[in-house]
């Protein structure tokens, strides 16, 4: 499988739920673009919570030095992000791809991230509750099915939300994956965990 992980807006767990997927799976795992923290980017981040020994890490196609929008950290250091130069890198393994922000979030004039999603890719969403989230949710699957793709599954993050929870599974009919809590922190042992409790359900997508 190569699944694409997105979410309804930044800093929604996109990547705690890589590395759990990652983790499950065992899969190999590519962040396309990275803007910022590059001593400490989502790449370092998925190595260092994740036990299994069979990932392999691939590089990012851009490594952008300012924590923006790809498209002004681009402008910021001089290049514009052309989708000819990202190149989806050959696995025998499962591949989890970790997009930045939202599907809209611009990579340059013309293209947003939605445009790095290739029609085999299964595309899971990261929700994380907010006021506002149910309809950031319900606008991010609502425009993935427009371009044609489905969503293969959902990972909620945060505290339980049974209202939301529901209202969002009945409205979209999308497969729920699993909901990531509230912890303290993440670290090997824990990422280990919930991939037990969501590796069947990631296996069935």
């Amino acid at each position: 499988m190569k699944i694409f992980v997105t979410g309804i807006s930044t800093d929604v767990g996109k990547t705690i739920a890589s590395s759990i997927i990652v983790e499950a799976l065992e899969a190999d795992y590519w962040k396309p673009i990275q803007a910022g923290d590059l001593d400490n980017s989502d790449s370092h981040k998925i190595q260092s919570r994740i036990s299994n020994k069979k990932t392999q890490i691939f590089e990012n196609s851009y490594k952008l030095n300012t924590p923006a929008s790809p498209h002004l950290a681009a402008e910021i250091d001089g290049l514009r992000i052309e989708l000819s130069q990202i190149h989806e890198p050959k696995t025998n393994k499962h591949l989890v791809i970790e997009g930045a922000g939202g599907i809209f979030v611009p990579l340059n004039d013309k293209e947003t991230i939605i445009d790095l999603i290739k029609p085999d890719y299964k595309i899971v969403v990261v929700s994380r509750h907010y006021l506002g989230s149910i309809n950031h949710t319900l606008l991010t699957i609502e425009a993935i099915q427009n371009r044609g793709f489905k969503v293969a599954g959902i990972i909620f993050s945060g505290s339980e939300n049974k209202s939301t929870e529901s209202l969002i599974l009945n409205k979209t009919g999308i497969n729920y994956i699993g909901r990531i809590d509230e912890e303290p922190y993440f670290d090997q042992n824990v990422i280990k965990e919930y991939a037990d409790l969501f590796r069947d359900n990631l296996l069935n997508l």
